[in-house]
């Protein structure tokens, strides 16, 4: 049955009335409301968007903030009160809302009369866009991080960074290895969960396992200044464990202590060991810290030595260790059927094991242990983490970003979650500037480790998300950077490659550069795609479906669903050397998946895939549409002039004029961010 129509007041003050009917209940979101309204999601969504210019979720957000407003001026509620009426079980999530939408934080509201203007909010980041132009108040964030992380040398480090190096096991038992394993993994993500630290990821750390390097020598590459070093044992049902905390700089323990537990009382050992080396470094513990350090992940002893085992095994990451990892997550759980965190590692697993699949065979299995995840545990990091993973499996790429957000204010020095936030906003969200956000962020973690790949990847992420909003020095800068910290990245000259198009527009340097990459690895389907693409642009037909066919047979052999938003040129080409059935094959998938489009590129899309049929008047007016988007990015100026698909239509003055508003925008919102830019001496 047809959703009902609303007029615009009605339908408003509907969804305003549902909203505040269920403003203490956390988990009352889009879904919830849609139920509520007897509309589908779909069209819930459109129809506020068109009527408020905000998403459902912006939507919740401003009506329990503006009622949490109405109760810290009306009642004698504190924050922490009003925080948990309006739906908010954290408090310092509540107060971050509050001072982004209001200007100040809650606990200021005396300090503002009433009849205050109130001040307009600053748009929230779009959740969608992959190279976003990023306006002036985006500016003025990405700037100051960006200050923090470039103009910071290593005198100024944080003075609560710590590493937690690989501890040791000194069992002649090899099989308790995995416990050892896990008791540093407990301690590193106790110590992630606490803002007031700076923890180096794991992946850092994990390269000085063999290593005969001092402590001063290790603080130089990390440039941290505290470590935690332990090793221990397991016997029979006692654990041994020896931990230290030393000062990097001098090389001196500053705690040290000898812990012999049995192994029932492992929680309170983890719990014990963060809590000791954040008082040691001064490092502040929030309450809500606190309380999900103390959690207990599961009260069957059992349930957890089997999860600590699947831990172990999916740290490895190959798909056999992923499957074995599920087989003890599942193990655990028959011991505790709500053991939430085994559930989220399944799910995750399996998204790892089919992320680039087509047929998604586990798609059901993943969702349903993400779904009990989260039922059994929706404050844990790693059941919002499933969640996240359970929508982008399923291409709701927009339902998963709150999740992944939520998670990263619930474990702040997860690298692995910044870096699915930066990779996420790069690949499926389309947004430069959370991109860029993301990128900064991860480097703020990973790169005081200046030899190892995490710091190479994070530059080249950097870099990535500089050329996306049009800085193609400053990128070159930093993927040369990450070239030099590992030589061989499988990556980083493959971006450059494109940057340096940038930078010189000489597609002939372009696809050497690439080709000279993909015969260091001929299994790099991307590479290939990309040869193919180049050759495109160059009106090399017949080389551009040389490469082309051999991607699309690598594409078809691995039943893999990536780059279909290329097929409209692989089809272009295919009838410029008279393979016309399959050109049209592959133009008629194009034209399902770009009908299907939901990012702001759908009209561009559609635009070339009129020109290419002659109808100049459709591919204009989806051009028109296109240029009323805001979040573009710069990879599309740098083609669209030399795109054999646009060749027919550019004289075309409307066209013409639409491709300039849109070129313009971009550019002015770049130049705004340089302005920011200079003026703190970054560029």
């Amino acid at each position: 049955m047809p959703d009902q129509p609303h007029s615009t007041t009605d339908f408003l003050s509907q969804v305003t009335g549902v909203i505040e009917q269920n403003l203490a209940n956390e988990q009352f979101g889009v879904t919830e409301l849609a139920d509520a309204m007897h509309m589908s999601r779909s069209n819930l969504l459109r129809k506020v968007k068109k009527e408020t210019n905000l998403s459902v979720s912006q939507l919740i957000s401003q009506v329990r903030l503006k009622r949490a407003m109405h109760l810290l001026r009306t009642t004698g509620m504190n924050v922490s009160e009003v925080s948990h009426e309006v739906g908010f079980n954290s408090t310092s999530y509540f107060i971050k809302c509050f001072r982004e939408y209001y200007g100040y934080p809650p606990g200021e509201t005396d300090n503002h009369p009433e009849s205050e203007p109130l001040p307009e909010p600053a748009p929230r980041r779009t959740h969608w866009g992959k190279w976003v132009a990023i306006g002036v108040a985006g500016a003025l964030l990405v700037s100051a991080l960006i200050y923090i992380v470039w103009v910071r040398d290593s005198s100024q480090a944080l003075d609560k960074s710590i590493a937690v190096l690989p501890f040791k096991n000194e069992s002649n038992d090899s099989t308790n290895v995995y416990l050892i394993n896990g008791l540093m993994e407990s301690t590193l993500l106790n110590l992630q969960k606490i803002k007031d630290l700076r923890v180096i990821s794991r992946t850092s750390s994990e390269k000085y396992r063999h290593s005969s390097k001092s402590i001063p020598e290790m603080a130089r590459e990390l440039n941290v200044n505290y470590f935690v070093e332990g090793s221990g044992q397991k016997i029979g049902n006692q654990i041994l464990l020896n931990i230290q905390l030393i000062e990097a700089a001098s090389d001196r323990p500053l705690w040290s202590s000898h812990f012999k537990r049995e192994v029932k009382d492992i929680f309170q050992l983890q719990q014990e060991i963060a809590k000791r080396i954040a008082e040691e470094i001064k490092a502040v513990i929030t309450p809500d810290e606190e309380q999900r350090i103390n959690k207990k992940p599961t009260a069957n002893l059992v349930a957890y030595d089997l999860f600590l085992q699947g831990s172990n095994r999916q740290a490895l990451g190959s798909p056999e260790d992923l499957e074995a990892a599920i087989g003890y997550f599942r193990q655990a759980i028959a011991e505790d059927p709500e053991f939430a965190l085994a559930y989220a590692e399944i799910a995750i697993c399996y998204y790892y094991l089919e992320i680039y699949q087509a047929e998604k065979k586990h798609l059901v299995e993943l969702s349903a242990n993400a779904d009990k995840a989260f039922l059994y545990d929706s404050r844990l990091g790693e059941s919002l983490v499933a969640k996240a993973v359970s929508y982008l499996s399923r291409k709701e790429y927009n339902e998963a970003v709150p999740y992944l957000e939520k998670a990263l204010e619930y474990n702040p020095n997860s690298s692995s979650i910044i870096a699915m936030l930066s990779d996420f906003y790069s690949m499926y969200s389309l947004n430069t500037g959370k991109y860029l956000e993301y990128a900064l962020k991860g480097i703020q973690l990973d790169v005081a480790a200046m030899d190892s790949a995490t710091a190479s990847y994070s530059y080249l992420r950097l870099g990535n998300a500089l050329v996306q909003n049009g800085f193609v020095d400053e990128s070159l800068k930093y993927i040369d950077l990450s070239i030099q910290l590992k030589p061989d990245n499988p990556f980083s000259r493959y971006v450059r490659a494109f940057v340096r198009f940038a930078k010189t527009r000489d597609a002939a340097e372009t696809r050497n550069l690439l080709l000279a990459e993909f015969k260091k690895d001929t299994t790099r389907f991307d590479i290939l795609q990309d040869i193919g693409k180049v050759s495109y642009y160059m009106r090399d037909f017949e080389g551009a479906a040389h490469y082309y066919q051999r991607f699309i047979d690598i594409r078809k052999a691995r039943q893999l669903d990536v780059y279909r938003h290329e097929n409209m040129i692989m089809g272009y080409v295919m009838n410029q050397v008279g393979r016309r059935q399959e050109g049209a094959e592959l133009i008629s998938d194009y034209k399902a998946y770009i009908d299907a489009d939901r990012s702001i590129y759908k009209h561009l899309g559609l635009s070339a895939y009129y020109a290419y049929q002659g109808d100049q008047e459709k591919s204009v007016e989806e051009m028109k549409l296109f240029a009323a988007e805001d979040n573009v990015q710069y990879w599309i100026f740098a083609f669209i002039d030399d795109d054999p698909l646009f060749e027919s239509i550019t004289k075309n003055s409307a066209f013409k004029k639409y491709l300039d508003e849109s070129k313009a925008k971009f550019w002015r919102s770049h130049d705004a961010l340089k302005e920011t830019l200079d003026e703190k001496g970054l560029l």
